[in-house]
């Protein structure tokens, strides 16, 4: 039970922090969209640049095994999204992670700009996923946060050193790691069953 807990007080602890995260995270996506709406050859660029890239090469390669897809899009989201690109810069340089993220997640907007119809309703069932895949990276990216304040700011983890505030801080992002993946596996799965459920059937086909 006490790991079901730690990472809820860790937010409550913190509450404000973890609620402008969320605002940080799902914010940069809207941005991302905004500016794939307002400049569609952008958005084409980046969709045509996502399928002639490892990823859409990816996806093609296993989007007809349902199981294989949902495995596939969760080690994606935990290795390349939320390890590499938030945590382990994070480790190196306080807050790192956020700003990489960040820049990400607008070019991932971009690509999923609702430009034309088809788009827009595969964005319907498709939202849920970016609700609870992005939760889970606001929850990565709030431990990189805790990490970053107490690496700089020891007191603020009760720790006497930078050192031992890096460790506190290191601590409280492992917590936060283990809800983070619960979602994952979530998501992923929600996806799998999105992809050859949900948006053939709102798009009629």
């Amino acid at each position: 039970m006490h790991r079901l807990r730690r990472p809820f007080q860790l937010i409550r602890a913190d509450l404000r922090a973890y609620l402008l995260v969320n605002a940080i995270v799902y914010g940069v996506l809207l941005l991302g969209m905004a500016l794939g709406t307002l400049f569609p050859d952008l958005h084409a660029a980046r969709v045509a640049s996502f399928a002639g890239g490892e990823q859409g090469a990816l996806v093609n390669a296993v989007i007809g095994n349902g199981w294989v897809f949902g495995v596939v899009i969760f080690l994606v989201n935990v290795f390349p999204t939320a390890l590499l690109l938030i945590t382990l810069p994070s480790l190196v340089v306080p807050f790192a992670g956020l700003v990489v993220f960040a820049i990400k997640t607008i070019d991932l907007g971009v690509t999923l700009a609702p430009v034309d119809a088809t788009s827009r309703l595969t964005l319907i069932p498709h939202s849920l996923t970016l609700l609870i895949e992005f939760q889970a990276y606001a929850l990565v990216m709030f431990g990189a946060y805790l990490l970053g304040r107490s690496w700089l700011r020891p007191a603020t983890a009760d720790a006497p050193t930078r050192r031992q505030g890096y460790v506190r801080g290191l601590t409280r992002l492992a917590w936060l790691w283990l809800p983070a993946l619960a979602l994952f596996v979530i998501g992923a799965g929600y996806e799998a069953v999105e992809i050859y459920f949900l948006v053939p059937l709102v798009l009629g086909s």
